[in-house]
């Protein structure tokens, strides 16, 4: 029998493979997915208590299907039967494995439904928020908090995006690249999400982040020519690498400077090095190649003290420049404070004071540096003011440790 937050992970990584199996074999994105949210919502409450199924996407397709089916059919029943029944079967070109079938789809229907949600007629902040939902399988209140608006709002741009796609044909695009800027924002934002959760009992979501990894290669191997793909796949590996050693024995955080670099992943440190190194050396640098890049050089240090805080430094000076945006200009901040002082980098946190920097990241910056100049009781507030904006629990308990280690 597993436990609850296993099956919950396990639903999460099926859910878009589901959903995009429904949609290739019966249309209908909205009604597919309220039937997957059924479909979930009784895996949730059988599977704990009977056990897994030996084929749990099977199950959730079966499962999922029958009330779609049902769905559809309840409605057409109040309009023309004979049409309904007509428009059910599933065309050929749409045909997804049978429900229950053991294989995989010959087409990865969840890089298939990626695109679809991605289409040009949607808005950027629209692609990026239904493509999270549908497949990145993440809820509105956590798209809102990612995504740094309310989650009534969130709500609200899901609910027109599925209204734009409703009765569109399923399948990849012609020309991906129309689709690629949202597709890369998307596949970032749900590696973030999985990397370092924004709430909840753990401090990461290694299917999730997994998953992101996943559809990337994906697109890396459709798209190899392109710089920015391989810097986005090269920047997941390079972070991903050092996912075993940010959690200590009981699930704590442990900050990048303290962690034991002998549990990071060395493979996936060579394949991402490899990667920028190759991307950086073929033309300009873009912004997910500058990203990686920056990773490489935490990666490449042999010890937290000898990371060269300098070359990192000019790396997000070039990155703020191509993205001023108030994430990259905190990061810069630290960068500034390891090369200038701790003084220098809360001078760069000021104008930050009144932008949307996500969540309560800007506290603990602030507080870290405060700390390191020596005003402890300034640092104090800092740090229980991070904890109370945070609904990460890893991050709520580090941040109150670290406020109280620094009581007088």
């Amino acid at each position: 029998m597993r436990g609850t937050t296993e099956v919950e992970d396990l639903l999460r990584l099926h859910a878009p493979q589901v959903l995009g199996a429904l949609v290739r074999r019966y249309g209908h994105f909205d009604a597919a997915e309220d039937a997957v949210q059924e479909a979930l919502l009784a895996a949730a409450g059988q599977w704990p208590l009977k056990g897994v199924p030996d084929n749990p996407r099977g199950w959730l397709i079966k499962v999922a299907a029958r009330r779609l089916v049902d769905s559809l059919r309840a409605e057409e029943a109040r309009r023309l039967r004979e049409e309904r029944v007509a428009a059910l079967t599933p065309r050929d070109a749409f045909t997804a494995p049978p429900p229950g079938a053991g294989r995989a789809p010959s087409e990865d229907d969840t890089l298939s439904l990626l695109f679809l949600c991605c289409r040009p007629e949607l808005t950027p902040p629209a692609q990026i928020a239904l493509t999270l939902r549908a497949v990145g399988g993440l809820t509105t209140a956590e798209i809102a908090r990612a995504y740094l608006v309310p989650e009534a709002t969130m709500a609200q741009r899901i609910s027109r995006a599925k209204q734009r796609v409703k009765g569109v044909s399923f399948g990849r695009p012609d020309h991906w690249e129309e689709r690629l800027p949202a597709v890369l924002h998307t596949l970032y934002l749900i590696f973030n999400e999985g990397y370092t959760a924004t709430s909840g009992a753990a401090l990461q979501r290694a299917e999730l982040a997994g998953e992101a990894i996943r559809l990337t290669r994906m697109v890396h191997r459709l798209l190899p020519e392109d710089l920015e793909v391989t810097g986005l796949l090269a920047l997941m590996l390079l972070t991903d690498a050092r996912r075993s050693a940010r959690t200590g024995p009981h699930g704590e955080l442990v900050p990048l400077d303290e962690q034991d670099r002998g549990l990071w992943d060395k493979a996936a440190v060579e394949e991402g090095v490899a990667l920028v190194t190759a991307a950086l050396s073929r033309g300009r640098a873009g912004p997910y190649q500058l990203r990686a890049a920056i990773a490489a050089v935490h990666d490449e240090a042999p010890s937290a003290a000898e990371t060269d805080w300098r070359e990192m430094l000019g790396l997000y000076d070039v990155l703020v420049r191509l993205v001023p945006g108030p994430v990259e200009r905190l990061n810069r901040a630290v960068a500034v404070a390891m090369v200038h002082g701790p003084r220098a980098g809360l001078a760069e946190l000021g104008p930050l004071e009144d932008e949307p920097v996500a969540g309560h990241r800007l506290d603990a910056v602030r507080a870290h540096l405060l700390e390191r100049a020596g005003d402890t009781a300034a640092a104090r507030a800092a740090y229980e003011s991070a904890a109370r904006k945070t609904l990460s629990l890893p991050e709520q308990r580090y941040l109150h440790a670290r406020a109280a280690r620094l009581k007088p």
